[in-house]
């Protein structure tokens, strides 16, 4: 079974001291390939820098994440525009980017998304979507400016109806450490009901840990326990049976970013 990260910030500084210690832990759990998406215009150089390693392909996408709202400059998204059309040929998707009503200034918020459709649909690229409570402002930004090329909603938590909404728009969903929560009872369901070829696997390390691991570093190897917890909500048991589930995922996720 080979299987594929869709959403890892392996260039975050939470592994600077181990990163090549991770990324083997995670080639020995058959991780091939890893979506490494970007947060800021200061970080997006050091995406594009990766280089693949212990057998890992990395995909790369540039983006600005509300969360680092505070962080981006004016003008920052026009520059970061320009560095992603000079590597157009290695870029994967657009994005970490998306709305947050955690975040303060939803109107700049939705500017920024906004403009990152436009440069998405520019470059023929799929989007990588951040979103919390927003699910309204995300889709009413796509009715304004219709994604062309689909994407990725990262770590989606939601009802039956938001998951076929988006999916209708050609998008996949971010199955990720939330499914392993028991308490996560409306998402777990919506997942467990939802054909894999809507799915795809992400950890968001070192972010958004998985039940029993609170308050540790989330790690790319943990995508096994993820599609344990997966198996488990299909009701997947014998070893052939996994391993077509794992052939499918990987299958979604190359299909997304055309690979």
């Amino acid at each position: 079974m080979t299987f594929f990260d869709t959403h890892c910030h392996i260039d975050f500084a939470e592994f600077e001291n181990d990163r090549d210690q991770v990324l083997a832990d995670a080639a020995q759990y058959n991780v091939s390939c890893i979506l490494v998406p970007g947060v800021s215009l200061a970080l997006s150089d050091k995406v594009l820098a990766l280089e693949n390693t212990f057998d890992i392909t990395f995909y790369k996408a540039l983006g600005l994440h509300p969360y680092f709202l505070n962080e981006h400059q004016e003008g920052d998204f026009e520059r970061l525009a320009t560095l992603a059309r000079n590597n157009r040929e290695v870029l994967a998707a657009i994005g970490e980017c998306g709305i947050d009503r955690s975040i303060d200034n939803l109107e700049l918020q939705q500017q920024l998304f906004s403009q990152h459709i436009e440069l998405a649909n520019e470059l023929s690229l799929p989007m990588v979507v951040h979103h919390r409570k927003s699910h309204d402002l995300i889709a009413e930004a796509f009715k304004t400016l219709k994604p062309q090329c689909g994407g990725i909603i990262h770590a989606f938590s939601g009802s039956a109806q938001v998951a076929n909404y988006y999916i209708e728009l050609g998008f996949k969903l971010g199955v990720g450490g939330t499914i392993t929560y028991l308490r996560a009872h409306k998402t777990r369901d919506v997942i467990a009901n939802m054909p894999i070829e809507h799915l795809v696997l992400e950890t968001d390390a070192p972010s958004m840990p998985l039940y029993g691991f609170q308050g540790r570093r989330n790690v790319p190897s943990q995508i096994i326990r993820v599609f344990d917890v997966l198996c488990e909500l299909k009701g997947v048991e014998t070893q052939s049976a996994r391993k077509i589930l794992a052939e499918q995922l990987y299958a979604s996720s190359c299909s997304v970013f055309r690979i």
